[in-house]
């Protein structure tokens, strides 16, 4: 009852006076994601059978894991290993093993013990071989320790012979990957661990001569792997790699001419006995004959090996090397006896043939092939057969051999010569190809005769582009030995033009360098190409005539270095010349000529920067960004004219030096972002009511734009870029983001559309903290270091209050250095055709398509094959974008690609012609580069980005744009 009273008392009062009461501190709550382990053990736990247990590892195998979870599955995993009676369970199990040992930011040392007792007590062969294999991927994650190795490697020594042939195969890929490279210790130093220094070598060789072909196959390929890793392999091998390229499987026969190869590298020098003789002979000798044997293997995939493997073997004697040219057996591949030993054995003998014995000046030793060759009959041609094998795999192996080996030794690349311009003939596009791209690559080697290009230039009756082109690329660096060879030539090259026009350019290509490389068989053939006459005057050619512009830029070309030619001009050709000179000057070059050069500009020498001018250019334009940095300290108006001017003279600096025009069209590209983003952050503009400058919000609004574009320009259309270069265009792209956002705030009604923009852009930053964290430390003083710093205390304010922070903070930054990376390159592209000349319109029935042909060259374009798209504009506006086949790029050279494709058009009926314009896109994804740019782990994706960076794609204009003709015309009806 007392206790009631008070408890009465207590609440009357508390009304009123107001007792403070204790705040209890709130319970704070982590999130943690569900325990892989326990979800695993509690599957495995409901599995009636082993099936049912097989299905749900199975599934379990589907998921990623975390590198904090794995040690616990694999602890579940092994218990359920222990009680498992069913082979195909367990098998599951050591395979899940082997796939968690490799998860990223685990270490699976503490494993390792777990995985070698599970050895112990199992019988399945199977099995076996699948934890021997798990061992192994563990070994290989931990390279650095050499106390697991051991224990590897006695497992492996343990195994090794056991009956099951993948048991035996994963000992020895086990000793093959994680066997000790360095030499065995001395006696001395032998310990409780001298059992494990056994010879590996000696080890893995025994098994060459297994019964089981994979077992062969595998020791042979461990042996190669130690090899790899640093170990040199002992020159005894050598015999018994010899004798398994008479093995009776193709992976053993592989194999060993692998092995034979990395032996007569090793000791090339090394004399070794040939057999059944007393000669000696150099070991790489000996092995080059006998991989030239194996070219003529019962295995088409050994004779590739073989064929392959002779193209690397440079050490080889000349005669060794000539004799695999013919079939014939040269009495110089055995020894021969001089007088003297042929006149000391008859005297040896006691008498001279009476003729009356039969046979009794008969050779004392029998002729066998095999024994006199110091080189086996097989290698007796062996590219010859090679060439001449039926698998054209082969053959294109054996072109590719002959041309490693022809560019090491002229000698040699002159006797093969006519066996490369007999495959031109083949019957398989790749081989001829193939052969024209050898031929071209030899050319310094070698002076074609006449007969030898008539069967070269027959090719060029070839339907594929691609043959005609490449051929018309041989003939620029390949040189001729007769007048007549020229003359053959040009007249095969212009029936090449009238068959095919599409080639013209290829072909005035191809006179081009081919008049600069012979001037002096050119000179006598002048008068006659030209058609003129000592007395008469001839009539003017056809200016139009691609014919005979491809005879003047082969005259052309061949009188730079031979002034005695233009005295063979008449004055037309002096006219022509100055009209090519402008409108081809590509192929057409500079030429003196005295005494026209008041009435035509011809004696026009290459004027230009000289050779050592590039330099001078890269200073220039390191000045230039030097002095922009200076900018800080000028006015607005004289900063905007310090900009305006730098960026003209990185244009101009451009175009005069194409080595440095990516460079340059690249600072001034990133300096003309610099210069939008001053002019829209005007004192004036910020100073104002907006109701009095809405024109010049809507002037930054539309700069705050090109920025953003400006910057995917950027960061996609120029490749070498560095990561600091990317971290400067991702800095840019924010400065427009925050303006963006600025002008948003002065010009909208409502909270909600600057709310989610406001969170948008403080998502972008810590996109590029995460993105770019390694290089903050260039960025000092800098628009987003500011805003990192300030990152806490905008995540908690308005969006108004973040408005204004971002005014302060970008109207206070200042522009970011631009260091530039050792070489940067500007993605091009130019349309050959269609030409954009033609007045006759592609005349098609409304409706229905027609076909354009597109003949375009790309230069240093990443992954055209995803990237490049083709765009149609019609004139009532409409747009087209067409994405050609991976299989119209073609790859002519190193950072070159060729698009030929055909572009279908289709469009209702028009009252007269009209242009369409043809043009090509560079399609880009910044969700692509910034997952590129953080490298994501395993269970990482771009899902984690900000998704303003996930999701922006576009396309830029990257070439000139062709106008075509074209006329739908009405339906017939």
């Amino acid at each position: 009852m007392a206790a009631h009273l008070k408890k009465r008392v207590y609440e009357e009062f508390s009304k009123v006076v107001q007792i403070p009461h204790e705040e209890i501190p709130a319970k704070k709550l982590r999130l943690s994601k569900p325990s892989k382990s326990a979800a695993l053990h509690i599957d495995l736990c409901k599995a009636s059978n082993s099936t049912d247990a097989l299905l749900y590892l199975v599934q379990f195998a589907r998921k990623p894991v975390e590198a904090e979870s794995v040690e616990g599955v694999v602890r579940i995993l092994l218990e359920h290993y222990y009680k498992e009676t069913d082979n195909s369970v367990r098998l599951k199990i050591a395979s899940l093993l082997g796939i968690l040992s490799k998860t990223q930011g685990f270490s699976p040392d503490c494993i390792v013990g777990d995985a070698i007792n599970t050895l112990n007590n199992e019988k399945s062969h199977q099995v076996l071989a699948q934890l021997l294999d798990t061992l192994l991927l563990i070994g290989t994650q931990l390279p650095e320790s050499p106390t697991v190795r051991l224990r590897l490697i006695e497992v492996a020594y343990k195994h090794l012979s056991d009956a099951y042939f993948g048991v035996r195969n994963k000992c020895l890929q086990l000793l093959g990957c994680l066997g000790m490279v360095d030499p065995p210790p001395t006696k001395e130093s032998e310990g409780p661990g001298s059992s494990l220094v056994k010879d590996v070598q000696s080890v893995i060789s025994d098994y060459f001569g297994d019964q089981d072909p994979r077992v062969r196959t595998a020791a042979i390929k461990a042996m190669l792997q130690l090899h790899e890793r640093g170990m040199k392999i002992h020159q005894i091998i050598y015999d018994q790699a010899c004798r398994l390229l008479s093995d009776d499987y193709e992976q053993v026969r592989s194999a060993a001419v692998q092995m034979v190869w990395v032996l007569s590298q090793l000791y090339p020098e090394s004399i070794v006995p040939i057999p059944s003789s007393n000669e000696e002979i150099r070991l790489v000798d000996d092995a080059f004959g006998k991989i030239s044997h194996m070219v003529s293997d019962g295995s088409w995939m050994v004779r590739v090996q073989a064929a392959k493997t002779l193209g690397s073997m440079l050490q080889v004697s000349p005669h060794f090397l000539e004799q695999t040219l013919d079939k014939k057996l040269m009495s110089d591949l055995r020894r021969k006896r001089t007088a003297h030993e042929r006149a000391k054995e008859l005297f040896a003998s006691g008498e001279f043939s009476s003729g009356r014995k039969w046979a009794d000046d008969a050779p004392k030793e029998k002729l066998d092939s095999n024994t006199v060759n110091l080189i086996a009959s097989g290698a007796c041609g062996a590219f010859v057969h090679g060439l001449e094998d039926e698998m054209f795999e082969v053959r294109i192996a054996a072109v590719e051999a002959l041309c490693q080996l022809a560019r090491s030794s002229p000698s040699f690349a002159e006797k093969c010569l006519d066996f490369l311009v007999d495959m031109f003939n083949d019957e398989i596009e790749e081989v001829r190809l193939q052969s024209i791209h050898v031929l071209r690559e030899i050319s310094t080697h070698i002076t074609l005769r006449e007969d030898q290009l008539d069967t070269v230039l027959a090719v060029l009756e070839d339907s594929s582009r691609d043959i005609r082109e490449a051929l018309h690329e041989l003939l620029c660096y390949t040189n001729v030995s007769t007048k007549e060879c020229i003359q053959l030539a040009l007249l095969e090259l212009l029936k090449n033009l009238n068959k095919y026009p599409t080639d013209r350019n290829s072909v005035w290509k191809c006179l081009k360098f081919l008049g600069s490389r012979h001037p002096t068989l050119v000179l006598p053939l002048a008068p006659e190409l030209l058609s003129t006459h000592p007395y008469f005057d001839t009539p003017e050619p056809d200016m139009d005539d691609p014919a005979y512009i491809a005879v003047l830029v082969l005259v052309f070309n061949a009188a730079t270095s031979c002034p005695t030619m233009p005295a063979l001009f008449s004055d037309h050709t002096f006219r022509h010349y100055a009209y090519l000179r402008d409108s081809l000057s590509h192929l057409v070059p500079p030429l003196r000529l005295p005494g026209r050069k008041q009435v035509y500009g011809l004696d026009s020498l290459d004027s230009g920067p000289g050779s050592g001018s590039v330099e001078s250019a890269q200073v220039f334009l390191q000045q230039s960004l030097n002095r922009v940095s200076t900018i800080q300290n000028l006015e607005a108006a004289g900063a905007q004219d310090l900009l305006n001017f730098t960026i003209r003279d990185l244009q101009r600096l451009g175009e005069l030096q194409t080595e440095l025009a990516g460079a340059a069209d690249f600072c001034a590209t990133y300096l003309r972002c610099q210069l939008l983003l001053m002019k829209a952050l005007q004192e004036k503009l910020w100073n104002m009511a907006v109701p009095l400058c809405l024109q010049q919000n809507v002037t930054a609004t539309a700069a705050a734009q090109q920025i953003l574009e400006e910057t995917y320009k950027l960061e996609f259309l120029y490749s070498g870029l560095e990561s600091r270069q990317v971290a400067t265009i991702h800095h840019v792209r924010l400065q427009a983001k925050a303006l963006q956002l600025i002008l948003t705030a002065r010009t909208r009604q409502g909270l909600d559309s600057l709310a989610s923009s406001s969170e948008r852009f403080l998502q972008d930053v810590e996109s590029f903290h995460r993105l770019f964290v390694t290089e903050l430390p260039h960025l000092q003083d800098s628009f987003v270091e500011k805003l990192v710093e300030l990152l806490p205390r905008l995540s908690s304010c308005k969006p108004v209050e973040v408005v204004k922070i971002l005014q302060t903070t970008l109207r206070q930054s200042g522009l970011l250095q631009l260091r530039l990376p050792e070489q940067i390159h500007r993605a091009t592209a130019a349309i050959i055709e269609p030409t954009g000349e033609s007045d006759n319109p592609l005349r098609f029935t409304s409706g229905l398509v027609v076909a354009l042909d597109i003949d375009a060259t790309l230069e240093h374009v990443q992954n055209p094959q995803s990237s490049v798209k083709v765009q149609v504009l019609y004139p009532d506006g409409q747009s087209h974008v067409i994405h050609p086949k991976p299989g119209d790029f073609r790859k002519p050279g190193p950072d070159r690609h060729r698009l030929i494709t055909q572009v279908y058009l289709s469009h209702t009926a028009w009252t007269e012609p009209s242009q369409i314009e043809v043009r090509l896109l560079l399609a880009y994804s910044s969700s692509c580069a910034s997952a590129s740019s953080c490298k994501p782990g395993w269970s990482d994706s771009v899902d984690g980005l900000a998704p303003s960076e996930a999701a922006v794609e576009g396309t830029i204009p990257f070439s000139k744009s062709v106008k075509v003709y074209i006329m739908p015309k009405p339906a017939r009806r």
